[in-house]
This record gives C-alpha cells, sequence and structure tokens, in this order.
C-alpha cells in the first residue's frame, strides 16, 4: 500500500513538471503563476510586421496577444528629416555643389531593401523633398531607378531647383537595392561596389550620395566620396557616420536609438509587472525615468510606439559622439522588489548589421541591467528566417520575447511557435 502510494506521488510530481514545461515559466511581479508561451509579452522592434509589397500593417502578428507591441521609430518623419537635410544642403552649397557646372544636380541612391517599410520611406522621403518622386497608387513610386543618365527612367522625374535666380535640374543618375549574392539586404560591401560602378561611368555628373542607411553610406564615403568630395547623407546617427562628418560627411539622421532601446525593453518589463502601460514612458515610474514628450510617439490602433528622428550635420554633430550613451531621464536602476530578474529571448535579424550591433545592441545591455532582465541575444543571417526561428526550441526557458524579423511578413513564423 505504502509503495503504491510512493507511486501515485511520484506521478503526481512528473506530470506537473511537464504541465510547466508545456506552458512555460512563471511571469509577473511576485507571481508564481505559469503563464502560458502563447500569453507572453512579446515585442516586435526595428521591423514592423508588415506586408513587403504594400506596406500594409499586420495586425493579426500586432494583436497576438494583449501583451504584443511594436517599437521602432516614426519612418516617414525620419524620411522627411533625411529629405529635407539634403534639400538645404544642396541649396546652401549650390554655387559649389554643381562639379561639372552643367546646370545639373546629379544624386545617386543606395536603397536598403525594396520591401521593408522604412527603405521605403526614405526612399520617398528623398524623392519627395528633391522633387523627384513620380507617383504610383497614391504615394510616391519607391522603385530602384537602375541607371538613369538622361533622365527618362519611368520611376523617377528630373525637378527644377530656383536658387538665386538661377534654376537648376536636379537628376537622380542611379539607384538600386543593395543586395548581395547571398540575398542579405541593407548590404554595405554591395553599396561600395555600386559607387565604384556608378562612378566609373557617371564621373563628375556625380553631386550627391543618397542612401538610406550609414552602413552603405559610409561604404561609399569610404570607397569614393570622401577622396572625390561629394556629400555623402545616411541615416541612423552611427558613431562612425557621425565622426566622419568633420571629414566631409554630409549628414545623417538619428533615430533616437536611446529612446528606442529603451522602449523594446521597458514595454516587456511592464507587461512582467503587471505595471500600467506608459509607466516609465508617459509617467514616471517609482524611481523617475520617463521619457520627453516629443522624443516618440504611441499609436493605439498600430499598437506601436514609435521614436521621433532629428538631423545630425556638421551644426550639431559632435552632440552625437556617443551613440551608445542611455537616454538621460531614463537611466535609473529599477528595484529587484518590485522588478525580480526575468528572462528575455532577444533576436537581431543579422548579426552584421552596423546600426543594431553596434549602436542598439548596446544600448539594450545597458538598459537590460537597469531593468533586471536577464537576455539572451540571438544573432541570425539576415538572409533566412529559419535561422533564427530554428534557435526558438524552448521558449518556456522564457519570460517574454523581443524579435527582429529577417522579413516583415514573418510575423507568424514566431507567433506559431508561441502558439503550440
Amino acid at each position: 500500500m505504502k509503495k503504491q502510494k510512493a507511486l501515485g506521488a511520484l506521478t503526481l510530481v512528473l506530470g506537473a513538471s511537464l504541465l510547466l514545461a508545456a506552458c512555460g515559466s512563471s511571469s509577473g511581479s511576485g507571481s508564481d503563476k505559469t503563464v502560458a508561451n502563447k500569453d507572453k509579452p512579446v515585442v516586435f522592434y526595428n521591423r514592423q510586421p508588415s506586408n513587403s509589397s504594400n506596406g500594409k500593417l499586420d495586425m493579426t502578428t500586432l494583436k497576438f496577444n494583449k501583451d504584443t507591441y511594436y517599437v521602432g521609430f516614426d519612418a516617414k518623419q525620419g524620411a522627411e528629416v533625411q529629405g529635407k537635410m539634403i534639400k538645404d544642403y544642396i541649396t546652401k552649397n549650390i554655387s559649389s555643389i554643381d562639379r561639372n557646372n552643367d546646370g545639373v544636380i546629379g544624386y545617386v541612391l543606395a536603397i536598403g531593401d525594396v520591401g521593408h517599410n522604412d527603405s521605403i520611406a526614405r526612399t520617398r522621403g528623398v524623392r519627395e523633398a528633391l522633387g523627384t518622386g513620380v507617383k504610383k497608387g497614391g504615394d510616391i513610386n519607391s522603385a530602384p531607378a537602375g541607371m538613369n543618365t538622361d533622365g527618362k527612367a519611368s520611376v523617377v522625374k528630373d525637378s527644377k531647383l530656383t536658387v538665386g535666380g538661377k534654376t537648376y535640374t536636379i537628376r537622380e543618375l542611379a539607384s538600386q537595392e543593395m543586395k548581395n549574392n547571398s540575398g542579405a539586404t541593407w548590404d554595405a560591401a554591395t553599396a561600395g561596389n555600386a559607387i565604384g560602378t556608378w562612378s566609373s561611368s557617371l564621373g563628375n555628373k556625380i553631386d550627391v550620395i543618397a542612401s538610406n542607411n550609414d552602413g552603405m553610406g559610409m561604404a561609399m564615403f569610404n570607397a569614393w566620396s570622401k577622396k572625390n568630395k561629394v556629400p555623402t547623407f545616411g541615416y541612423d546617427a552611427n558613431s562612425d557616420a557621425v565622426a566622419a562628418i568633420s571629414e566631409g560627411y554630409g549628414g545623417t539622421v538619428s533615430q533616437h536609438a536611446d529612446v528606442q532601446a529603451y522602449l523594446t525593453l521597458r514595454v516587456l518589463r511592464n507587461a512582467l509587472d503587471g505595471a500600467k502601460k506608459g509607466t516609465g514612458i508617459e509617467t514616471k515610474d517609482k524611481v523617475g525615468n520617463v521619457l520627453a514628450k516629443d522624443t516618440y510617439a504611441y499609436r493605439a490602433n498600430e499598437r506601436s510606439y514609435y521614436a521621433m528622428n532629428v538631423p545630425v550635420t556638421a551644426d550639431n554633430y559632435k552632440d552625437f559622439m556617443n551613440p551608445t550613451k542611455t537616454y538621460p531621464d531614463a537611466s535609473k536602476q529599477l528595484s529587484t522588489k518590485t522588478s525580480p530578474e526575468k528572462k528575455v529571448w532577444l533576436d537581431i535579424y543579422n548579426s552584421s548589421d552596423n546600426f543594431l550591433g553596434s549602436t542598439y545592441q548596446p544600448l539594450l545591455k545597458k538598459y537590460a541591467k537597469l531593468m533586471n532582465l536577464k537576455v539572451e541575444f540571438i544573432g541570425g543571417d539576415g538572409q533566412t528566417e529559419s535561422n533564427i526561428t530554428n534557435r526558438l526550441g524552448n521558449p518556456s526557458q522564457y519570460d517574454a520575447f523581443a524579435i527582429n524579423m529577417v522579413k516583415t511578413d514573418n510575423g507568424s513564423s514566431y507567433t506559431s511557435i508561441l502558439s503550440r
């Protein structure tokens, strides 16, 4: 009889253990309750769940559970900032920027990923500001123009700019997606090769270089434009790009990486603690962390937080020399009593991505420590989603997830794993 009771007790223990493994780990401040993986907090960041062909948000993914959000930056506002920065530079330096004095201000454009919302927005922002955009389906066409030496490409058009009584033509001489042979986009090496090809055929017709990010922009700057004194404009405010402004790099855009990285983990921390949404963001938390209202925006209908963008030029670049500095008013340590240590699974779509690797990840590590979060970082190959999802084999080990997809269409690749 004693033996039967012992066996029965063992069976109950094993059953409870199996149930715990299937459902997941505990979550919530001071709580021992078991939380199913499908109910754990999820933040998609940097790449917004959306249709890569038309940019429509994937609300099925964004509404996966009540604690699912997106954190990024205001792509349209940032695109406007970059476009205006380039146009202002041309206008201010009109007397010297036309290198061959042909009356045509020619620019080339490095496109990161034709199916990425941020890349699409930045391409449109440059074309809109310079007047070279052509409408398609109610918005500016963001497709690459290829070579456009004669100005007859169908996806862009020549525009006119009058400064000091003289009228100039602005022309997009060439543009292409910077995608390598393995399929990785936003590829700096490809951009470096592209400027070599473009410069060999276009020569001093190239007066300005625009890039969807600093990784590609700096590759072109180092390969050609620095030596030839052609202003290059990027995006991300990477440390090397900011430093290069003193050497002739035209400018870049800070997407407030400090605010983005903070939001990425703060949204998870609030959900884990059962705190009111907006704690430490729009309202001060118990230790005083808060973000200024003009540094971000929250759109409830999109379940998305967006950091604001600011131009970084020769006038203010010294203020941006340390891109991994945490946001001053949101850098206070949380108490382990109210915010006990939790485990977070976080991936970066491409371990070689310059912005995410050199700016975003260092910030995440700093904020993780301040928020008592033990983060496991997973680096992808930038090409295949399975390279990342295959390493999410046991989500029950974690309390929350921060996801950076390879392709914006693939939100369900992650949520399906959490739903099992």
